[in-house]
């Protein structure tokens, strides 16, 4: 008589929330570093990312790029065409108008959490944070101030410390420097600082709906430097033209 043999199956490993939401893998570093050139408008909407160039600037090989342009795709910062390769992504004008409605539904969420739970220590980083801004913007220097506006929005999700937030506002942060380095107006004057300082003032007097309101003016102030009145392009007609 045979016996079957029955073999225990193996406990699978337990996977912290950094493995499952891509924010502890070991390719953290490129993607940050690809992340910020975005944010600093250094890598343009259209810019191929060539994985062989890649691999060898930050010298690892191309596995460990195709890993970080894959996340980078799933975040909607990079857009993957195939037999052509990864380049950054161009958002459309509706695109655009979705972010900024995304961001005004997320961002009032992360202010009552935050206000729920915030001390001292955590005005005094949202204050020295807009210290930096100002002192980028004093010595002119746009592209940390680009950077550094949109870190902000970020610091106040990692405050909260929810990882599924954070992983959701630092792609909305980055695809809003996408949209601004897009659609800029160059004839209207960039977001001032002052606006983050007044959102903290607020929340420090656990005035939430008045930092609410705040920060929603202050995204119509982002969005409202913007030209999205662009049309998009029309499809064209073959017929009209070879009929």
């Amino acid at each position: 008589m045979l016996i079957e043999e029955t073999s225990t199956p193996r406990p699978r490993k337990a996977r912290s929330t950094e493995q499952i939401l891509g924010t502890g893998a070991k390719g953290d570093g490129i993607y940050e570093r690809i992340l910020n050139a975005v944010m600093e408008h250094r890598l343009i909407p259209g810019t191929k990312l060539v994985e062989e160039k890649l691999a060898g600037v930050f010298q690892v090989n191309r596995t460990r790029i195709r890993e970080v342009l894959a996340r980078l795709a799933y975040e909607g910062v990079v857009t993957t065409i195939p037999n052509r390769g990864a380049f950054i992504a161009s958002p459309s004008v509706e695109e655009a108008r979705h972010i900024f409605q995304a961001r005004r539904i997320l961002e009032p969420a992360l202010i009552r959490s935050l206000v729920a739970k915030a001390d001292a220590e955590h005005f005094q980083r949202l204050h020295a944070h807009v210290g930096e801004e100002r002192a980028a913007r004093e010595v002119g220097d746009k592209r940390a101030v680009i950077r550094l506006s949109g870190e902000f929005h970020l610091l106040i999700a990692q405050m909260v410390d929810s990882p599924p937030l954070i992983k959701l506002m630092r792609e909305l942060s980055s695809l809003t420097c996408l949209i601004i380095l897009l659609y800029d107006s160059p004839n209207v004057p960039a977001c001032p600082n002052h606006e983050h300082t007044e959102i903290i003032h607020a929340m420090e007097q656990g005035q939430v709906d008045e930092a609410i309101r705040l920060m929603l003016g202050h995204l119509d102030h982002i969005e409202a430097t913007l030209d999205l009145c662009v049309e998009e392009d029309p499809e064209v007609d073959l017929e009209a033209i070879f009929g």
